[in-house]
């Protein structure tokens, strides 16, 4: 799936999408807009045990943390969502 079609995006879901692509890896991003971009996308989202999130996207299957005490993504996190959502097919195409 790539987003030259992404008019089913709305803008703060584009916004979020090109902080996770954007280099150098941003620690600014909050873990809410990026479980809407998730759904928007159409992704599945299930809770494990803890913080974690199983994701499903595009028949690609990830676990993600959510970040606790603070709302903020970490680095390292951002990077693995960056490579899930590649591995998915999701780019932005402007």
């Amino acid at each position: 799936m790539s987003y030259n079609d992404t008019m089913t995006l709305s803008s703060k879901h584009l916004k979020t999408l090109r902080a996770i692509l954007e280099d150098p890896f941003r620690s600014d991003i909050e873990w809410t807009g990026i479980e809407n971009l998730l759904l928007a996308l159409g992704a599945e989202l299930s809770e494990g045990r803890g913080s974690r999130v199983r994701v499903y996207l595009k028949g690609v299957r990830a676990v993600f943390h959510r970040p606790h005490p603070q709302k903020e993504t970490e680095k390292g996190a951002i990077k693995s969502m960056r490579r899930f959502l590649t591995e998915a097919g999701v780019q932005l195409e402007e």
